[in-house]
C-alpha cells in the first residue's frame, strides 16, 4: 500500500532562469487519500513581472529563430523522454486520489497528445517560420496588387493556468500548441496537485532541449502577475467559472484586450435515443459510460457526465441499471489494485461536492449511494476524501433549476426523463453550454435531429452506436485532433483542435503590395513575383532551387485521336467526349471536349525532365480545376513555378510545390493546380554506408 514515509518537499518555481523558493515556508498539501502532507508551497516574493519580462525577451526570440519543424521535433524527442520516465509520474500521481487508471488519462494521455501536436505539426504544416492563411486575394485587374494573410507568432507570453484534476495533461495539452507557434509558456498549476507538474518539470528542463525563457513554472498564486499582461500575451484558464471571470475581468488584461481563453464549469449531459431501450446495444453502452464517467477521478473531471437523459419509458430500467453498476463499484486508496474509484483531491472537495449535492435534493432525490457513508476496501474514510457515488432522479427537470445551475464536481449524477427529441434537446440546453454531450442511438434519424440541436451549445458531441463500440474514445476523453471547450457556462473558448490551437497564439495579418514583395515575406511565390529561367528547375536540388524558378513548355495539339485513345485505354467514355450531338446539348460545351485528366496527362509530358535527378517522386496535385473546354485542335502549354519550399528536418530531401498553368493558344487557363514533388536536398544523392 501508499508509502507515506518520504519528507514533504518544498516546491519551487522555476522563473527567470533559475528554481527559486517564495518567501517563508509555504502552505502544507495534504495526500488525497490519507490526508499526510505531501508537499508545501507558496510563490510570495517572485518577481512576476521579471518572470513575463524573461519570457519575451529571452524564450521567445530563442523560438521564433527556430521554423515550426524545428520547434516540434523539440517536442517530440521531450516526449519520449517523458515516457521513459513516467512511473516516477505515476508513484506521485498516487497522493493526488488517482489510481493508475485515472493515471493513465492524465500522463500518458498528456504525454501522448503532447507527442500528437508534434506529430501533426510537421505534417500539417510547412518547416517555416510564417504561415499564410488561405488564398492571394487579387487586388488589382492588372496583378499588380495583391493581398495574403499571414499568422506571425505572437511575441508575449502564454501563460497557462491549469486546475488540479489534470496536473500533467492540463500542462501539455497547453504548452505544446504554444511551443509549436512560437510563444513562450509560463505554467500556474493549481497549488493541490503541483508537486506532480513541478516534478515533470523538473525532468523536462532537466532534458535542456528547450531553449531558455521557452517554460517557466510559478507553484503559488498567481500575486500581481496579471497587472502586468500586454497585448502579445495570452492567458489560458481551466477551473471554476466564478475564478475565471474574476481573471478575465482583470483591469489589464481588458484595457490591452489580452487574449483569454477559459474552459470552466459544465454540466455535461448523456442522452439514451428513444429507439436505445433495454436489450440493446446503445443501452449497455450507454450505462457503462455513465458509470465510468462518474467514477472514473473520483467524478472530477471537466468533461464528466453530470445529466443523465433518458426516454421518459426507460427511466426506471436505467435506474436499476446504473445503481446496480454503481453499488458495485469498491472504493480506496488509489495504489489498490481492487479499487475502481479512490479519493477526491482533498478534504475541502469532498465537502463542497457534499454541499452541491444538498442544493441538488431541493429539486431531485437520492435513488443510489450515500453522500455521508461510503463502504471503504482500504483507507481511513476519516482522513481521507473518499465519497461513495450519487445517483439522483429529478421528477419535472423542465421545471427545475438547481440540477442545471448546481456542478457538484464528483461522483454524482441526476437522472433526468424527456418525452419527445425536442425536450431532450431543450434540456440539455438548460446546462447553459457545454463541454461536451453524448448522444447513444442506432438510428439515422434520431443522430440527425439531436446533434443538430446540440451543436450550438456544446464545444464536441459524441455519438455512440454498436458500430464504434470497439473503437470509440468515450464521452469524456478530449483528444488533440479536436477542440476542447464549449460555449457560454462551458467558458466560450477552445482548446487543441490541432492546428487550429496552434494558431490560436498567432496573430493573422492582412498584408497587401506588390507580388514579389509579398513573396518575400511569405516565402511562396505567387503570380506576378520575379521569375527564374536560367535551366529546367526538375535539374536543380532543394539547394540550388529557389521559389520563382520556372519553365515555359513548348507546346502539343490535341487531337481527336488523342481523345479516342485515351477513352478507351482508361475506360472513361462519358459522353461529352465520344458523342458529338450529345456534347452540343450540354449547355457548357460546343462540342466534344478533351478529359480533364487527359490535360492533366498531357500537361506532366509536356514539363516532366524524365532523366534521373534531384526530383525524386510525385506525390500528388491540390487544388485541381479544369477552367476552359479544349476541343480538338487546341494547342496546350504549361507554365511551371516554383511556389513554396518545405525542407523536412532530420532527412535529406524536402517537399516543393509547383504552380501549374496549363493555356491554350489564346492563353486561355484551361487547367490550374499546384504540383507536389519530393526533392532531395543535394544531387547526387550521398552515398549510403
Amino acid at each position: 500500500m501508499l508509502d507515506t514515509a518520504r519528507e514533504p518537499r518544498r516546491l519551487k518555481s522555476y522563473v527567470l532562469g533559475d528554481w527559486r523558493a517564495g518567501e517563508g515556508a509555504g502552505k502544507p498539501l495534504a495526500h488525497a487519500a490519507t490526508g499526510e502532507t505531501v508537499a508545501f508551497i507558496g510563490s510570495d516574493g517572485l518577481d512576476f513581472k521579471g518572470a513575463l519580462d524573461w519570457g519575451r525577451e529571452v524564450g521567445g526570440p530563442a523560438l521564433r529563430k527556430l521554423t515550426i519543424h524545428q520547434r516540434a521535433l523539440m517536442l517530440k524527442e521531450i516526449g519520449i523522454r517523458l515516457m521513459e520516465m513516467k512511473d516516477a509520474f505515476y508513484d506521485e500521481n498516487y497522493a493526488t486520489g488517482a489510481t493508475r487508471k485515472d493515471g493513465w488519462i492524465d500522463i500518458d494521455g498528456g504525454i501522448g497528445t503532447m507527442l500528437t501536436f508534434a506529430s501533426k505539426a510537421r505534417r500539417e504544416l510547412p518547416n517555416t517560420r510564417v504561415l499564410t492563411d488561405g488564398a492571394v486575394e487579387p487586388l488589382s485587374r492588372d496583378g499588380s496588387f495583391s493581398a495574403q494573410h499571414i499568422l506571425t507568432p505572437l511575441q508575449g507570453v502564454a501563460i497557462h493556468i491549469n486546475a488540479f484534476n489534470f496536473p500533467v495533461w492540463g500542462m501539455l495539452e497547453k504548452i505544446a500548441p504554444s511551443l509549436i507557434a512560437g510563444v513562450p509558456c509560463l505554467v500556474k498549476p493549481a497549488s493541490q496537485t503541483a508537486y506532480l507538474t513541478e516534478l515533470v518539470v523538473r525532468r523536462m528542463l532537466e532534458m535542456e532541449i528547450l531553449p531558455a525563457g521557452a517554460l517557466q513554472l510559478v507553484c503559488g498564486g498567481v500575486g500581481d502577475m496579471l497587472d502586468h499582461v500586454t497585448g502579445q500575451d495570452i492567458v489560458t484558464f481551466t477551473g471554476s467559472a466564478s475564478t475565471g471571470q474574476m481573471l478575465r475581468s482583470h483591469p489589464a488584461v481588458i484595457a490591452n484586450s489580452t487574449r483569454f481563453t477559459m474552459e470552466a464549469d459544465s454540466l455535461n449531459a448523456a442522452i439514451l435515443g428513444a429507439d436505445a431501450g433495454p436489450g440493446t446495444p446503445e443501452f449497455d453502452l450507454f450505462v457503462k459510460e455513465v458509470v465510468r464517467e462518474m467514477t472514473v477521478k473520483a467524478g472530477q473531471k471537466c468533461t464528466a457526465i453530470r445529466r443523465v437523459l433518458v426516454p421518459r419509458e426507460h427511466e426506471q430500467a436505467v435506474i436499476e441499471a446504473l445503481s446496480a453498476r454503481l453499488g458495485q463499484t469498491p472504493v480506496g486508496l488509489p495504489d489498490d489494485e481492487n479499487v475502481r474509484m479512490s479519493a477526491l483531491a482533498s478534504l475541502k472537495d469532498r465537502d463542497s461536492v457534499r454541499d452541491k449535492i444538498r442544493a441538488l435534493q431541493a429539486e431531485a432525490e437520492i435513488v443510489s449511494g450515500n453522500p455521508d457513508e461510503v463502504n471503504l476496501v482500504s483507507g481511513d474514510a476519516e482522513t481521507g476524501a473518499f465519497l461513495s457515488p450519487v445517483l439522483l432522479r429529478c421528477d419535472n427537470p423542465m421545471g427545475a433549476t438547481a440540477v442545471h445551475e448546481v456542478e457538484a464536481f464528483g461522483p454524482v449524477a441526476t437522472v433526468m426523463a424527456y418525452g419527445d427529441a425536442d425536450e431532450a434537446v431543450a434540456l440539455a440546453r438548460k446546462g447553459k453550454g457545454s463541454l461536451v454531450s453524448s448522444l447513444f442511438t442506432d438510428e439515422p434519424a434520431v443522430a440527425e435531429e439531436i446533434i443538430l440541436g446540440l451543436a450550438p451549445w456544446h464545444g464536441r458531441v459524441l455519438i455512440g452506436n454498436r458500430a464504434s463500440a470497439k473503437s470509440s474514445t468515450g464521452h469524456g476523453s478530449p483528444l488533440a485532433p479536436l477542440v476542447h471547450g464549449g460555449p457560454g457556462r462551458a467558458g466560450g473558448g477552445e482548446e487543441m483542435g490541432g492546428m487550429r490551437g496552434v494558431k490560436h497564439f498567432m496573430q493573422r495579418t492582412a498584408v497587401q503590395g506588390a507580388p514579389g514583395l509579398l513573396s518575400a515575406v511569405t516565402g511562396q511565390w505567387i503570380d506576378g513575383a520575379p521569375v527564374r529561367s536560367d535551366r529546367h528547375p526538375f535539374r536543380k536540388s532543394l539547394a540550388e532551387l529557389r521559389i520563382g524558378d520556372q519553365i515555359i513548355t513548348a507546346a502539343r495539339e490535341v487531337t481527336e485521336e488523342d481523345v479516342e485513345h485515351f477513352a478507351h485505354f482508361t475506360g472513361d467514355t462519358f459522353y461529352a467526349h465520344m458523342d458529338s450531338e450529345a456534347a452540343k446539348a450540354n449547355p457548357f460545351f460546343d462540342d466534344r471536349v478533351a478529359h480533364g485528366y487527359l490535360i492533366a496527362s498531357f500537361a506532366a509530358g509536356l514539363f516532366v525532365d524524365p532523366a534521373p535527378g534531384p526530383v525524386l517522386a510525385n506525390y500528388g496535385v491540390d487544388n485541381l480545376r479544369f477552367l476552359t473546354p479544349v476541343y480538338f485542335g487546341d494547342s496546350l502549354k504549361v507554365r511551371l513555378t516554383c511556389k513554396e519550399i518545405n525542407p523536412r528536418e532530420n532527412a535529406d530531401h524536402g517537399e516543393v510545390r509547383w504552380d501549374c498553368r496549363v493555356t491554350n493558344q489564346d492563353d486561355e487557363v484551361v487547367a490550374q493546380y499546384d504540383v507536389l514533388t519530393m526533392v532531395a536536398k543535394t544531387w547526387p544523392l550521398p552515398a549510403e554506408g
